[in-house]
């Protein structure tokens, strides 16, 4: 149980900072696809932006695989997320007994670990120094759903063709100023590529770097797109990190519902113990 409970608390980490660990990877997956046609920035960008997943409530139950120095664990659990407000996670065993639970706000980030009886409530700030980052709720919620960054700028990108997929690439995309908090940190400045499929215009693959983090690295690759509610999801994630150590994860959702009210329980039972820091 205590190695359950400590295994989980470190990926509730890596969930909430695994955003802002890096990538510049320039290797994509080989796919045989047909010729296409050269296409601006301007172009592509309006094309994602149409074809994003539009909802103001998604609700999806995920199975999950955790990879690290060779070693694997196994979660099940669910996602729900209000549009631009709250992200809720419920972390189970296999047996599906629930071990921990994740409330992120624009503002918070509030977790209950029920094996330890133990919970966290704080802000960005400490998890900026804990993770030496900026974490921002808009760059997690797309990684999550396989959307683009909202509120953050796109005119700096240039426009590409890799392996018969359109590229898009920045080596400066900052937060646009006028969402930026004056509590925050300076805006998060992204080398960032997308990777972008030349028939529905989904995100493939998504890379994502913060400026002098070389040691840090991030590559998102994202695949089975279902139709949802007349719009493409993408089922199956897949995150390769490499950081102080080398880790994978694999997420396959299941059971997505779009636009249906959500519940976001976040109860803290009375003998459970508030914890300032994270270990």
């Amino acid at each position: 149980m205590n190695k359950i409970a400590g295994s989980n608390m470190r990926f509730l980490l890596f969930i909430v900072g695994l955003i802002f660990v890096i990538v510049s990877c320039t290797t994509t997956r080989k796919i045989i696809r047909k010729p296409i046609k050269e296409q601006g920035a301007t172009y592509l960008f309006t094309k994602l932006n149409e074809n994003e997943l539009q909802f103001k409530y998604l609700n999806a139950k995920f199975n999950l695989d955790f990879y690290e120095n060779k070693k694997k664990e196994s979660y099940k659990g669910q996602v729900r997320i209000k549009k631009d407000s709250t992200i809720w996670v419920s972390f189970q065993t296999v047996l599906g007994i629930e071990v921990a639970r994740l409330l992120i706000t624009n503002d918070s980030v509030k977790f209950i670990n029920r094996l330890k009886k133990t919970y966290f409530c704080g802000d960005y700030k400490y998890l900026n120094n804990f993770f030496d980052t900026n974490i921002d709720f808009n760059v997690l919620q797309g990684i999550i759903i396989g959307n683009d960054f909202s509120h953050y700028e796109s005119e700096k990108f240039r426009a590409g063709i890799d392996n018969g997929v359109y590229k898009l690439s920045t080596a400066a995309r900052h937060k646009l100023k006028k969402y930026v908090k004056k509590t925050e940190n300076k805006p998060t400045i992204f080398i960032q590529n997308i990777w972008l499929d030349p028939e529905n215009f989904k995100i493939l693959q998504h890379s994502i770097k913060e400026i002098k983090k070389e040691n840090k690295k991030l590559l998102v690759f994202y695949d089975e797109f279902d139709e949802i509610n007349s719009q493409l999801f993408p089922k199956n994630l897949i995150f390769n990190l490499q950081a102080e150590s080398k880790v994978d994860i694999d997420v396959s959702y299941s059971r997505i519902d779009v636009d249906k009210k959500i519940n976001l329980p976040f109860k803290v039972p009375k003998k459970y113990k508030q914890i300032t820091r994270i270990n």
